[in-house]
């Protein structure tokens, strides 16, 4: 797995802060995750995505429920410590840094806070189904509504899911990852660019439509943010579907 970051990091994109980070996930399963860093020109911080919350997300993406160890080109950061945290393996999970021994994510963030705190059972990669529908979607959109209906929003309740379709008529999708800290939860558009970029070796360049499917009467949105981080990516049009 430390072998491998040296790959991973080949998929950072990091236009803002130049440093490239890689990660590798092992599923439950024992298979390999590759995440990157993704940042997107002229738009706030926030919306970077870590390595390590991308080698999750394609975990995800690939059925795992759980991860056992993460290999990380550099010590995670307080951020995804506290994003790790919400994992159903938690508690069990290895963190590997090169030229260091091997730790466990409790050694690394102390007193935690995690769903528990907030009366949460749930954790990020159990399954979820919200039974969310759509009459008679197009493919995008049947896409989106997908990963609306296995995001991850026990805090909000706001499931949501993006699909983007590239120019060469490839869709990927992404779903919404919350957090007990609200702020590392990831964005459904993040974790469609992950898919975008790690699985189908595209670049933001690619992109030729957004679809954003979300609950309507929801307490957030992710409309703005996602309009802002496309304008800043290229003119690529969102079409919002509220239900």
């Amino acid at each position: 797995m430390l072998d491998l970051i040296a790959e991973a990091k080949k998929l950072a994109i990091p236009p803002i802060s130049n440093f490239f980070v890689g990660a590798v996930a092992r599923g439950t399963s024992g298979n390999l995750y590759l995440g990157a860093n993704f940042e997107f020109p002229g738009e706030a911080l926030s919306f970077t995505v870590h390595a390590e919350q991308a080698a999750v997300v394609n975990a995800m993406a690939h059925g795992e429920t759980g991860l056992d160890v993460l290999a990380v080109s550099a010590a995670p950061c307080g951020y995804c410590r506290q994003f790790l945290n919400e994992l159903t393996t938690a508690s069990t999970l290895q963190i590997l840094i090169p030229d260091h021994p091997p730790a466990l994510l409790s050694s690394l963030l102390p007193f935690a806070f995690g769903p528990a705190d907030l009366g949460v059972t749930a954790a990020l990669m159990s399954p979820q189904s919200h039974g969310l529908t759509l009459d008679a979607p197009d493919e995008l959109a049947a896409a989106a509504l997908a990963a609306a209906d296995a995001s991850y929003a026990p805090y909000s309740h706001a499931y949501a899911g993006v699909a983007l379709r590239t120019r060469d008529g490839a869709i990927y999708r992404g779903s919404l990852a919350e957090n007990a800290a609200y702020n590392p939860s990831m964005s459904p558009f993040e974790a469609a660019i992950v898919s975008l970029v790690i699985t189908g070796g595209k670049s933001y360049a690619d992109i030729a439509e957004a679809v954003l499917v979300e609950v309507k009467a929801a307490p957030v949105s992710q409309a703005g943010a996602t309009r802002a981080v496309l304008a800043s990516i290229g003119d690529v049009p969102l079409r919002l579907i509220q239900i």
